[in-house]
């Protein structure tokens, strides 16, 4: 086995954590993202047809089961824009321009205005292992494209350490096609054999990267429900555990 000379990092529950914006929002008197979606895009609908929120619903949720059936079967997330024409055909429904791209704006940028919030322990672990290491990011872009997943990053101070990013709005493939991978590593310079892929899904962190020759290792300080059944290299619980566990596989 080569030396790690690389390692990439899912975001979503690994660097990022996913639902820690749901207390905020319920806080502030906000609607759970969720609700927000739906809620913009009735919003939207409305203005030009009366439909009632509950049919919107049912749309957004419909064209969200096939979303998710594309992004685990065929490698690909729908952008944000594919995604909203896709609930518009169902509804079949015509918006404005100006009303569909402000739509796209306000879905896009969500997580922007009331953020997650980075993973505990995850600063220290960056500062050093970057050290030692080039670091790159492969996401997959669910809600938020990668144009806003870099503000987040440098809003939290942590864009610094990353010196690729591979996103799968940008790259057309999500996790774990070859593409979204390969995309990250040429930007650091390594083969797939020489790094190593840390993140929570075992569908899409640890096959996808063990599918490459890369190792890979499960993440679950705040998601453990493939811990059980992983064949990662090795399980991170939390942060403070990353760097021994670079040092061992290496």
């Amino acid at each position: 086995m080569s030396k790690i000379k690389a390692i990439t990092f899912d975001l979503w529950d690994t660097v990022i954590n996913d639902d820690s914006d749901e207390p905020v929002r319920k806080e502030r008197g906000l609607r759970s993202k969720r609700d927000e979606r739906h809620y913009l895009v009735w919003k939207a609908v409305s203005e030009v047809a009366p439909v009632s929120s509950e049919v919107v619903s049912q749309a957004y949720e419909e064209i969200n089961r096939e979303f998710n059936r594309v992004w685990h079967d065929e490698f690909v997330t729908w952008t944000v824009t594919e995604r909203l024409q896709r609930i518009i055909q169902y509804l079949d429904i015509g918006l404005p321009d100006e009303s569909f791209k402000a739509t796209v704006e306000q879905l896009e940028t969500m997580e922007l205005e009331v953020p997650p919030k980075p993973i505990a322990g995850v600063h220290e672990a960056l500062s050093e292992i970057s050290q030692q290491y080039p670091l790159a990011v492969v996401s997959d872009t669910i809600n938020t494209p990668g144009t806003g997943l870099r503000l987040w990053l440098d809003r939290h101070d942590l864009k610094q350490y990353f010196q690729a990013f591979g996103f799968s709005d940008e790259v057309g493939r999500s996790k774990p096609h070859r593409d979204i991978f390969a995309k990250a590593l040429a930007g650091v310079g390594a083969r797939f054999e020489d790094a190593v892929h840390i993140g929570d899904r075992e569908h899409n962190d640890i096959k996808g990267a063990h599918a490459l020759g890369m190792r890979a290792v499960l993440f679950t300080a705040t998601r453990a429900a493939d811990s059980a059944s992983t064949t990662a290299d090795a399980v991170c619980n939390s942060y403070s555990e990353l760097p021994s566990i670079l040092k061992r596989l290496n």
